[in-house]
């Protein structure tokens, strides 16, 4: 299934709840906020979304700790939990889903690889609680294609979170 349709699911399980979403994108720069906001109607459950690039900017608009990338890199699994519930802290929403990683063609390393993105998806339960789970993925072939691959299971991903869960 494509990222547009996927997207279309999403809203479908979002509007009943009354639940609004928050994105936190670095490498891929916008492209899940973009297709959320391709649909007519989207402002009734897409509330912002954060492009932290930079380090910096992670640490400023979101609150990640400068010494949580430090100690495991911006491409990492701690990093993308403590994005994804600092953009829902910050835009008092129910999901939040952040993406951090490496789309080439260079920066990649022995460790992390080019195509290496980290996740992580923060829901608040009906009872209150947060719930972050994270997972780290290697996508194949060249940014673009990393960039395509990042959106889509970001939102799959999201939404099967979404249906198993309590809301």
């Amino acid at each position: 299934m494509n990222a547009l349709n996927i997207a279309k699911e999403l809203a479908s399980v979002l509007v009943p709840q009354g639940w609004k979403i928050v994105l936190a994108e670095s490498c891929t720069g916008g492209l899940v906020c973009a297709t959320l906001t391709e649909l007519a109607g989207s402002s009734d459950w897409f509330e912002r979304g954060y492009i932290t690039y930079s380090n910096q900017a992670k640490t400023e608009s979101l609150g990640v700790p400068a010494d949580l990338i430090n100690s495991f890199g911006a491409v990492s699994e701690p990093v993308a939990q403590a994005m994804a519930e600092g953009a829902l802290r910050n835009a008092k929403v129910k999901a939040a889903i952040a993406i951090t990683g490496i789309a080439g063609p260079s920066g990649g390393s022995t460790e992390k690889p080019v195509g290496t993105v980290c996740f992580g998806w923060s829901i608040q339960n009906a009872g209150g609680v947060l719930e972050t789970t994270c997972t780290t993925k290697i996508f194949q072939g060249d940014r673009q294609a990393v960039r395509l691959q990042a959106t889509s299971y970001a939102l799959s991903e999201l939404l099967a979170l979404l249906k198993s869960a309590k809301l």
